[in-house]
């Protein structure tokens, strides 16, 4: 197994949930506690365990996004006009490794990461190797040179797992697809409960 799989069920278990709903993690079928001899002990928690864990869980999902990373969408989120929580979704669903994930050419966002870092995707015709890279409405994603031709992505467009959200195009024969808006909360295809207005109570204490 390797380092990047075993960080990936790290997080499942430490946050006590199966983050991306697949079937594969050891979470779907294990203990209902948190690891460690002390696992079973269950204290109330606080509003800020609570809100640090709606946190925890959002970067998490994202890849495990870096907490300097985090705070800048959050700053962004904030700044600009409407609900910050809607905001700071919006932009996360924007990132080019969530769209590549979205898009269903990979099984997992650290695989999307990793694909974009290795110079595989395209946006607009013009290569891109950042997966933090925010997409705008009509942007236009494809796979491109040998990238079409490794195992992993026709397993992950073949499967059953997940489905390609309305708020993304895609056209998996080409290897391309298009990013058409940034999509409200409850269309995205979370597969456990996001909170991100807690995200926003912790960052605005």
């Amino acid at each position: 197994m390797t380092k990047r799989v075993q960080s990936k069920y790290k997080i499942n278990r430490r946050l006590g949930l199966n983050l991306w709903g697949r079937a594969k993690s050891p979470h779907a079928r294990s203990r209902d506690y948190g690891p460690g001899q002390h696992g079973q002990r269950r204290k109330k928690p606080t509003d800020f365990g609570i809100q640090l864990m709606a946190k925890q869980k959002l970067k998490g999902y994202y890849g495990n996004i870096t907490e300097r990373q985090f705070r800048k969408l959050y700053a962004e989120a904030a700044r600009r006009k409407g609900d910050t929580s809607e905001n700071l979704i919006g932009l996360l669903e924007r990132r080019l490794d969530t769209v590549v994930y979205r898009m269903k050419f990979v099984p997992t966002v650290f695989a999307a990461r990793q694909i974009v870092n290795h110079g595989h995707i395209s946006v607009n015709g013009k290569r891109v190797n950042i997966g933090s890279y925010i997409l705008r409405e009509g942007d236009e994603i494809a796979l491109i040179g040998k990238a079409k031709d490794i195992p992993m992505v026709a397993e992950a467009i073949e499967s059953p797992e997940r489905d390609v959200p309305d708020y993304i195009e895609v056209n998996h024969k080409e290897f391309k697809g298009k990013f058409v808006r940034a999509p409200q909360l409850p269309e995205v295809p979370f597969p456990v409960q996001m909170e991100p207005n807690l995200v926003t109570e912790f960052y605005s204490r």
